[in-house]
């Protein structure tokens, strides 16, 4: 499929015919990642985040210590 880049402010852009956006589920404000790959423009459709993929994600480097919050207040179970 072919299609036009046309000037958008300061920057390019290009227009996604509506038959792609649908097959893919994609509405305004949808995130896409952008990526050169040889030569090429790939245009990678960004779904939600599942908790395994957020999982798989932590690491030492952004990991968070234990907060204290103090005693309990009210009827805390715990």
């Amino acid at each position: 499929m072919k299609t036009n880049i046309q000037k958008w402010g300061n920057s390019l852009g290009i227009r996604i015919p509506s038959t792609i956006v649908k097959e893919l589920s994609l509405e305004n404000g949808s995130e896409v990642e952008i990526v050169e790959d040889s030569n090429q423009i790939v245009i990678k459709p960004q779904g939600q985040p599942n908790l395994k993929d957020m999982i798989d994600a932590i690491d030492e480097t952004n990991i968070h210590s234990e907060v204290d919050f103090g005693r309990p207040e009210g009827k805390e179970i715990w």
